[in-house]
């Protein structure tokens, strides 16, 4: 929202607010819709929205994330409600810290933006049982998610209190505050379709529920045709073009635009190109659409054991516009920045008329909205992937690159195109900061492979029934007797130990000795471990370390889905053939002994007899815990941790879990990525033969002046000593931005009115460079005005070349923060070739300050 929609908008609230007070019926504070979008106060609005879940930061990073997010263009922040960090466990709620819904509101009321909250409460998110607390699935007589009165009396139990909660705070639209959509249920239309009547049961109960709590907000259901009346069905997906309200009643509202996607440990990332997230939105709007939703607009962190799945890493980072540590990433946030503000001129047009949709050759189209007498709004489309068309519109040529839209919101001049991005491109590195990590100690917690146990039982029992998620980590501890006589004690073959799990991980024991480990995967629930045992005559201890990494959170009826070793788990190979262990008695487990002693709390962290490091790394040993201190990095940049030289396990600061680490080797197809044509996660990967995740986000907020306690608990042998303390920041900067020409329609007005709103123009194009706040540019590694190629990190000159190039950049921009140089052959002495379109390509180097320089700086010609 701009300054003057802002005032309106906390006018507005204030002014609710009295008459609330005063018993004045609110007229005016009311959200509603029709066929073409949200009604706000009686006023059609096209929304842009971004994803932003509170518990995936921290409350001093909320102000800044949600600010950005308004700076982009975003009028509202959307949410999900997490269930089970409210209610860990029954009665018992949580709304505090990372929690704290209700601060996290308020600074979104307090920036002048709306918010959408999407209770759920089953939310799915990549998330820990999809946002379900597991005592919930122990609830007598429960079925999740169908007709069935235990779970509905929860979930709306739950569903009360919050609205309660937030009544209280006057947080809905129809009090003043910042909601003005709720969300019940999540993505239900598969599982209804699965589950017959008892499914459009449930579903009706749900909105008619949701309904019952009189917030005087719409409610929503994404990906269910069946939403009944009055909630409004909504898409979820990489495009949404094609989707149609189940009423023609009822407005087009996209809530989960995808961004890009979520990353698997042991899988490489996806990142989707912006120009066909642009496309997709643009796409969107021009068929109706009045509310887009980026999911993720900052993805964030999946501290602790929040992380579903399983095996989804703690990075939630989903290329999204605002990056894992609430950074901008560019040229994301830049060009969509754009594109809303090219929308948003649009507005009055889109709201209230609908297209006239003509054909402009075979895959072109022009959607044509007018919807006052004298005045249009036109978006021009090219759905080919592989070519541009040139287009005759309103007696006019434009050039549509392949796969692009341009939004003309005059009808005739382009504000915007989707393909051609005018932002910089940012590099973020970590670099290395002066937190010397020192004095490193570990403790072996293979002591507590012995006799000890917390229960016996014949047979093999389920993971979570045993630990009821309390950790990730269950022992199944028994033990077998071989007889003197065995052939394999003289020359034999070795026997073989195979272990059947419907758990994540199994590492094996014998006789105290790691022999080996398995790992299963997202989608594969069952997995086998297979080994070659060297046993000893008499008795041997066989004891297996299943590791859970997140619970499932999407799936029909997960709450019964096994996990854990079910078995069978037998020995081959012995005189008598195949040994079944299955139903011997079993001893277990729960948990690690250094769990037990809450050894990564600052309170708990001595109690034991922790070892020079130097003495147990040489043994590379499994199941060791790490401690060591460091003092807080000088700056202000965002900071990771670099565990590139460990293998799998946790890892806390000062007692607050970051979460899971994992650095096994990403697979996949990395072989580069078009913008055009339809998108999917596999046809972007980048990050193939590397790490999955090898940082890991430590909030400063946790940190201390002094004396930061680091304890990491490694499951496979790791070098803690190898560890290190990163910031992440802006390595370098490019940009490229072409010459001014009369066909290049953009650049010819100073400004356009359309429809109460005014759009600047640049009259000449300018090139931007711009730091991180506390960095300047130090150097430009690569300047060229004339016809350069390639791509950012790899520019070469062209056959046309001004020889100024470096030394123009170079006294405009070195030593600044930001700098902007404007395109004209006399900032570079002549012309260098003269009838060619030029264009001017730059990569600047950003370093951190040592000295004081000018903040702020553009240099206006």
């Amino acid at each position: 929202m701009g300054c003057n929609n802002l005032v309106k908008m906390n006018f507005l609230m204030f002014l609710c607010v009295l008459m609330l007070l005063f018993n004045v019926e609110l007229m005016n504070c009311s959200v509603s819709y029709d066929r073409k979008s949200l009604l706000i106060n009686g006023q059609r609005k096209i929304i842009i929205s971004g994803s932003i879940h509170y518990p995936r930061s921290t409350p001093e990073m909320w102000e800044d994330l949600i600010m950005k997010a308004k700076k982009g263009g975003l009028d509202a922040i959307d949410t999900y409600v997490f269930w089970n960090v409210h209610e860990p466990s029954p009665g018992n709620y949580n709304f505090e810290g990372r929690n704290d819904l209700v601060r996290f509101l308020k600074i979104v009321q307090k920036a002048g933006l709306y918010a959408h909250l999407r209770l759920g409460p089953y939310v799915c998110a990549e998330w820990n049982f999809g946002g379900f607390p597991v005592w919930l699935k122990y609830v007598p007589g429960i079925s999740f998610r169908t007709d069935n009165e235990p779970f509905k009396r929860a979930m709306q139990g739950f569903t009360e209190k919050v609205v309660s909660l937030l009544k209280s705070h006057n947080l809905y639209q129809s009090q003043g505050g910042p909601i003005i959509l709720s969300q019940i249920e999540n993505e239900y239309g598969n599982l209804r379709s699965h589950l017959g009547q008892e499914g459009y049961n449930y579903m009706s109960w749900a909105a008619k529920m949701a309904v019952s709590t009189q917030t005087g907000v719409p409610w929503t259901m994404c990906k269910d045709i069946e939403t009944p009346d009055p909630v409004i069905n909504t898409c979820n997906g990489f495009y949404c073009h094609q989707f149609t309200p189940n009423r023609p009643y009822k407005p087009k509202l996209w809530t989960e635009a995808w961004s890009g996607w979520f990353t698997e440990f042991g899988k490489s990332s996806s990142q989707r190109p912006v120009q066909d997230l642009a496309f997709a939105v643009a796409r969107f709007i021009q068929a109706g659409g009045s509310l887009v939703n980026y999911y993720m607009y900052h993805g964030g962190t999946n501290f602790g054991r929040t992380a579903g799945g399983p095996f989804i890493t703690t990075s939630y980072d989903y290329d999204a516009p605002i990056d894992e540590y609430g950074l901008i990433r560019q040229q994301k946030y830049g060009h969509l920045k754009e594109l809303h503000k090219a929308i948003k001129l649009c507005e009055s047009a889109l709201v209230s008329a609908d297209p006239i949709v003509t054909e402009l050759g075979p895959k072109q189209q022009a959607h044509v909205f007018y919807p006052v007498k004298g005045s249009c709004a036109a978006f021009l489309a090219n759905y080919d992937p592989e070519s541009g068309a040139k287009v005759l519109f309103n007696n006019k040529h434009y050039n549509l690159p392949p796969w692009s839209i341009s939004i003309l919101p005059d009808c005739k001049n382009v504000a915007f195109n989707t393909a051609k991005v005018g932002e910089q491109t940012s590099h973020m590195v970590m670099m290395p900061s002066n937190a010397n990590i020192h004095q490193w100690e570990s403790y072996n917690d293979l002591s507590a492979v012995d006799d000890s146990s917390t229960m016996s039982a014949f047979g093999l029992l389920e993971q979570i029934n045993v630990t009821r998620d309390s950790t990730d980590y269950l022992w199944y501890k028994t033990s077998v007797r071989v007889k003197p006589s065995e052939s394999f004690l003289h020359g034999g073959k070795l026997p073989t130990l195979i272990v059947e799990s419907t758990g994540d991980a199994v590492h094996a024991f014998i006789n105290g000795q790691l022999i080996g480990s398995a790992f299963g995967g997202r989608k594969a629930r069952r997995f086998s471990f297979s080994k070659k045992v060297n046993l000893k005559s008499g008795r041997n201890k066989i004891a297996l370390l299943s590791v859970a990494v997140g619970l499932p959170n999407v799936g029909k009826h997960y709450e019964n889905w096994n996990t854990g070793i079910l078995g069978p788990v037998v020995l081959e190979g012995l005189d008598k053939g195949r040994l079944d262990l299955s139903k011997k008695k079993w001893t277990y487990q729960v948990g690690l002994k250094g769990e037990s002693m809450n050894l990564a709390s600052p309170n708990s962290a001595s109690i034991v007899g922790w070892m020079d490091s130097k003495i147990v790394l040489p043994k590379r040993q499994p199941l060791v815990w790490h401690k060591a201190y460091f003092d807080a990095p000088e700056g202000n940049e965002p900071l990771g941790v670099d565990m590139h030289s460990m293998g799998k396990g946790q890892v806390w600061i000062n007692g607050v879990s970051i979460g899971r680490y994992w650095t096994t080797v990403s697979q996949g197809q990395c072989n580069g990525c078009s913008y055009t044509g339809r998108f999917q996660p596999l046809k972007c990967q980048v990050g193939c033969g590397k790490p999955s995740q090898r940082w890991y986000h430590v909030p400063r907020a946790w940190l201390k002046p002094r004396r930061n306690l680091l304890v990491v608990f490694e499951e496979m042998g790791g070098d803690p000593t190898k560890i290190s303390i990163k910031k992440r920041s802006v390595s370098t900067v490019c940009a490229q931005i072409s010459e001014y020409h009369p066909s290049i329609k953009s650049w010819k007005l100073d400004t356009v009115e359309s429809y109460g709103r005014t759009q600047e123009f640049r009259t000449r194009p300018k090139l931007h460079l711009q730091c991180a706040s506390n960095q300047y540019i130090s150097s430009i590694k690569f300047a060229s005005f004339g016809t350069p190629l390639g791509t950012c990190g790899r520019f070469e000159q062209g056959k046309c070349h001004a020889p100024t190039s470096n030394s123009v950049i170079q006294k405009r921009c070195i030593g600044k923060q930001r700098c902007a140089v404007v395109i004209t052959n006399s900032n570079f002495g002549r012309d260098p070739c003269p009838n060619v379109l030029k264009r001017l390509s730059v990569e600047a180097v950003c370093s951190f300050r040592t000295s004081t320089h000018a903040n702020q700086t553009i240099i206006h010609n």
